[in-house]
């Protein structure tokens, strides 16, 4: 066991940190009742190591320049998007060069209502803009902004359900939608079904409900089977064809894959251990890994995936700058998710997968050396950038690249999921 810190970027990366100040840009999921993603909040953070000495109203033009480099569309998958907005954001013009049919302007609470900052609101409405009133407590300075607001957003872990209540019924002039943030877990999510909510902010769908599923249904111990097959180097092809053609959804993707145009085979292929060795161990494995992704999710929101490939990706990218092995990095990242996936607890959805022992503690919330690459990303999910550029002075990682290879990993994932 080496004793030096954990994931210590290599000396060849070290130019890296003598750039400018890094950009984060994330983007957390607004869930409807159904589980769907109904929208995207982009948050934005610029600083230097562990500080932040950018203003609100930078942020937001930065975050607008962001939006206009990478693609709306990109960005949020044609989706909403919720951006916060300052009193200057709102009174000036950069808003304009957002596209209004996608766009919800989140006043956040900090912003005094005045007659000047509801005039804007009222023209941005005119302009096909939607409004949200961040972190909501009630005042009668409100009111007129209440009456425009498509979106009134709810902080869950800073009010106490019965206050929500009150000021919901209080609510006479608001025609909008209802939006609960922080919601972690199915009991907060419930609890805010029956207080009159339609959108829910937090990683509640990504946490299991233990009481719902205690085993793992057969059809998924066969994708577990597979994914355990996966890490081995070669493929053993005659056991790896034995597991695809247990599951006819396996050898269905498969088939189709590899009769694609893509391949312009002359005759087509009907057996698994031809279709393998045509397609090679690199693209089998991406293939079937996806597939698999897909599989356990099943009865899960999409989001869940594309969340599980955007960190697989991630810590696969990642690895370089802490001397990990990039394919064990990948599948610590997509089975950082598979209690999720199969709605059982983690220690239960790991067993079958034999994984080394150190990427196992790391799943389960050991801070060894496996787990730095994901503990940054879990950090930049929650918009938590202070302890991102905490981890990144402490492992002298290179931020710059961190924040690339975090936007590369959720397009490719984005991309992925849109050609399955």
């Amino acid at each position: 066991m080496s004793t030096s810190a954990p994931c210590a970027v290599r000396s060849d990366h070290s130019e890296i940190q003598q750039s400018a100040p890094v950009r984060y840009l994330a983007r957390q999921p607004i869930f409807d009742m159904r589980g769907k993603v109904f929208a995207y909040e982009l948050l934005f953070r610029s600083g230097s190591q562990n500080r932040f000495a950018i203003d609100g109203e930078m942020a937001s033009r930065t975050m607008f320049d962001n939006i206009v480099i990478y693609g709306f569309r990109r960005l949020t998958n044609a989706l909403p998007a919720f951006i916060n907005c300052t009193s200057a954001t709102l009174l000036g013009r950069d808003i304009d060069v957002l596209p209004s049919p996608y766009t919800v302007l989140e006043v956040l609470e900090t912003v005094e209502p005045t007659d000047k900052i509801v005039l804007a609101c009222q023209r941005l409405r005119q302009l096909g803009y939607k409004i949200a009133l961040d972190d909501f407590v009630y005042d009668a300075r409100w009111d007129r902004l209440i009456e425009i607001a498509d979106f009134i957003k709810f902080d869950i872990l800073a009010s106490e359900s019965a206050d929500r209540q009150r000021i919901i019924k209080g609510l006479r002039n608001f025609r909008g939608k209802l939006l609960a943030e922080k919601v972690e877990t199915h009991e907060q999510f419930h609890q805010t079904l029956t207080e009159g909510f339609e959108l829910f902010q937090g990683y509640f769908f990504c946490k299991p409900d233990l009481l719902r599923r205690p085993k793992v249904p057969a059809n998924r111990v066969v994708h577990l089977q597979l994914l355990r097959k996966l890490q081995e180097t070669p493929l053993d092809v005659a056991n790896v064809s034995d597991v695809v053609k247990s599951e006819p959804s396996l050898t269905y993707r498969l088939l189709r894959y590899v009769n694609s145009p893509a391949f312009a085979l002359r005759d087509s292929v009907g057996s698994v251990p031809k279709a393998l060795m045509i397609i090679g161990d690199d693209a089998f494995r991406r293939m079937a890994t996806l597939a698999c992704a897909v599989e356990l999710s099943s009865k899960q929101s999409i989001e869940v995936v594309r969340i599980a490939l955007t960190r697989a990706r991630f810590c696969e990218t990642t690895a370089v700058f802490c001397g990990l092995d990039p394919t064990s990095q990948y599948m610590l990242g997509l089975f950082s998710l598979l209690d999720a996936m199969l709605e059982i607890s983690l220690e239960e959805a790991l067993a079958p997968l034999g994984l080394p022992a150190p990427i196992k503690d790391a799943l389960l919330g050991a801070e060894n050396e496996q787990a730095c690459p994901l503990r940054w990303l879990s950090n930049h999910e929650h918009g938590d950038f202070e302890a991102c550029n905490r981890l990144a002075q402490i492992h002298n990682f290179p931020p710059e690249a961190l924040e690339e290879n975090y936007r590369c990993a959720v397009e490719w994932a984005d991309e992925l999921l849109c050609e399955s």
